[in-house]
């Protein structure tokens, strides 16, 4: 019989996210979802229904109904307030492309769960497919200081050469390295050295375009 940790890992792989970045946009500790069992306690499930309200809550307490709540939260496109979107792309392969060109977003995003993001931007290329596909709009988390950063997150690295790429960070085996791992198994791994590193942003996820 499936538990709630067990429709929690539904939703996860539904909506292409992976396990720490779940915990981490619901302000779960790590390993929380592994440690869950079928009566996880109230504040877990308010901080989960917080983060992701588009989640039916009977749904996730007891099995019954759809994964979706009726009145699942829609991004909205403002002029006024909300996060920035750019209408640039943030690569999933290593191409040679700066920072956004400009200072003024296209528009700004309001979407519920997302309002810690710092910016919103599209996503181009295969390499993360399925878990982000080329034309989705992906938000972007500013890591200010990325000497350590959590082992198996999606992240969004800008190089001091100009390059963009968006891949799951892995341990290398070299010192002061990152390893650079795509989702799509046609592609290669990558190394690269953590000072060559300009900018880090934390994908907190992926929407289809709208």
């Amino acid at each position: 019989m499936a538990t709630v940790k067990d429709r929690i890992v539904s939703f996860i792989q539904l909506e292409n996210l992976t396990v720490r970045g779940f915990e981490q946009h619901a302000n779960l500790s790590n390993g929380a979802v592994s440690k869950m069992g079928n009566s996880p306690r109230y504040a877990i499930v308010e901080k989960i229904l917080k983060a992701f309200p588009k989640i039916n809550r009977d749904w996730l307490l007891t099995g019954e109904g759809e994964m979706y709540a009726e009145n699942e939260p829609k991004p909205e496109i403002s002029y006024a307030d909300g996060v920035p979107y750019y209408d640039e792309d943030f690569l999933l392969g290593f191409e040679e492309i700066g920072a956004p060109n400009s200072e003024n977003p296209d528009f700004l995003i309001r979407m519920p769960g997302y309002e810690k993001a710092t910016l919103w931007c599209n996503a181009s290329g295969h390499s993360m497919e399925p878990e982000i596909n080329n034309g989705d709009i992906i938000a972007l988390q500013r890591v200010v200081d990325f000497s350590f950063l959590p082992f198996g997150d999606v992240y969004g690295f800008i190089t001091t050469n100009g390059m963009r790429t968006i891949k799951r960070l892995g341990r290398s085996s070299k010192e002061g390295y990152y390893r650079l791992i795509p989702t799509n198994k046609e592609y290669d791994e990558q190394e690269i050295p953590i000072t060559k590193i300009a900018l880090v942003y934390r994908v907190m996820g992926a929407m289809k375009a709208f």
